[in-house]
């Protein structure tokens, strides 16, 4: 869609005519016009909002409330894409704007409660359209009056020189206003800040606008680039001809398992280990692992858990990945090897690519063949199977090694109370402040906690060492 032409819609000139009159009437009517006040070109602009038939409205392709669900069925998408205004392409954009993000063929609570809202006390904001009748603001709330039957709508209405370019900043504003009435889901804010950055806007810019930090917008582009590569990766070609691969609507629902993995990725201690993390942290995402149990997932998973599971033909594929191995985020330029490039790192790879194209398969079920349906099935029931049992272990060593080290982890914690306790005992001895008996009486205490840890420390210890014994002599009096 071109960013800077808004082409005639089918009945734009009849829709144009409508609304300039109603605009001509309202500014004859000598009453304060109502007014909606958004940034348009870089200034705050009031524009007048008027009363139009829903029915003569059309839904904004180009929204960012339901950019990754368009994904949802790809015909539809094709159809969307080359009229999106026919009657088709129209009910398509109304079915998305009622569903929940991360499932489109079911209804989302907060669009039923926006519709029981309108139903219950009407409109109460105006949306924005063009002059031919293009909804800009107020897509979800046509939608929801709509399947109430509402007759009308009110809009402000943008000038006739508005741009797809001006639509997009327009809605973004808006959406991001505090007193917005519902969220743009996470993988279409992802998709906002990546087309924002893409039209030159810095980190600092974007920041501003959608009130949060450049360190959070750069977080978003790099998750934004890691979902974008496994969706390439993904991309398997059917025996049909069809291709099919990842949509970006298939990671709904993981923002918190996203964010720690760019947190974790860039707190590795080397690169071969954050690719590493990466792959398995991957995996285990695309196959549905609960967020509690994903940052069980260690760099090492693969060769620790999977393959032992799956066998090395299975887990292990022969060769490296098709694709050529990147960073999110991160060009190297050409010829300049990465450090993590190693064989493991990419047999791990390989392994990923291979999971994602079955799961891409999955979802493009009616178009396999049964020799398709059946590979794809058994690579994801074995896999996730050992994925499963292999965050179980994983998770297991895990608390085992905290256990193996808490005690000794509470000492230090202990003794550096304890140096707080001499420092703190010093400056009320200075200033002659000490309370010797609420003193004494902590270290009696103190005194019968050491020596319950002695006991319970030296048991099945026949040659403890210096600090143990140091311990066992200094309580063997008490």
């Amino acid at each position: 869609m071109n960013p800077a032409e808004i082409a005639e819609t089918p009945a734009g000139s009849a829709v144009r005519t409508m609304v300039e009159a109603r605009l001509e009437e309202a500014r004859r009517s000598g009453e304060a016009p109502e007014t909606v006040r958004v940034e348009w070109r870089g200034q705050p602009t009031n524009f007048k909002v008027i009363t139009v038939p829903t029915e003569v409205l059309l839904y904004n392709p180009a929204t960012h409330r339901i950019r990754a669900q368009r994904s949802h069925d790809p015909v539809f998408d094709a159809r969307l894409a080359e009229d999106p205004w026919s009657e088709e392409s129209q009910e398509y954009l109304h079915k998305l704007l009622r569903c929940k993000p991360d499932n489109p063929d079911a209804t989302d609570p907060d669009f039923e409660k926006l519709r029981d809202d309108l139903e219950a006390y009407g409109q109460k904001d105006a949306g924005i359209i063009t002059p031919s009748g293009i909804l800009v603001n107020g897509n979800t709330r046509c939608a929801a009056l709509r399947d109430l039957k509402e007759r009308d709508f009110r809009a402000a209405v943008l000038p006739a020189t508005a741009t797809w370019a001006d639509i997009a900043a327009v809605e973004l504003e808006l959406q991001l206003r505090k007193d917005r009435r519902r969220d743009y889901s996470y993988i279409n804010r992802l998709i906002a800040v990546h087309e924002q950055t893409s039209a030159g806007r810095t980190p600092e810019e974007l920041a501003k606008a959608f009130r949060t930090t450049p360190k959070a917008i750069k977080r978003d582009l790099w998750v934004y680039d890691f979902i974008s590569d496994a969706i390439d990766r993904s991309r398997k070609r059917l025996a049909g001809g069809d291709e099919t691969s990842l949509r970006l609507m298939d990671f709904e629902g993981h923002q918190e398992t996203l964010s720690e993995l760019h947190r974790s990725y860039h707190q590795a201690a080397d690169a071969g280990k954050a690719e590493a993390l990466r792959e398995n942290r991957l995996l285990a995402i695309v196959l549905g692992t609960a967020k509690t149990k994903v940052r069980y997932v260690g760099h090492d998973f693969h060769n620790s858990y999977l393959v032992p599971a799956l066998g090395e033909e299975f887990a292990r594929p022969a060769g490296p990945a098709e694709e050529p191995f990147s960073l999110p985020g991160l060009d190297l330029g050409d010829g300049l090897p990465l450090p993590a490039d190693d064989p493991e790192t990419l047999r791990a790879r390989a392994f990923t690519d291979r999971v994602l194209q079955a799961k891409a398969r999955q979802a493009a079920a009616p178009l396999l063949t049964p020799e398709e349906s059946s590979e794809a099935r058994t690579v994801l029931n074995q896999v996730k199977d050992a994925v499963e049992q292999g965050v179980q272990k994983a998770e297991w060593a895990t608390l085992r090694a905290k256990r193996k080290t808490a005690a000794a982890k509470t000492l230090r914690d202990a003794a550096e109370l304890i140096g707080e306790s001499t420092q703190q005992a010093s400056q009320a001895r200075s200033q002659d402040l000490m309370e010797h008996q609420a003193l004494d009486e902590s270290l009696l205490e103190l005194a019968a906690a050491l020596k319950k840890l002695s006991r319970v420390a030296s048991r099945g210890v026949d040659h403890p060492g210096p600090g143990l014994s140091w311990l066992q002599d200094a309580v063997a009096d008490l």
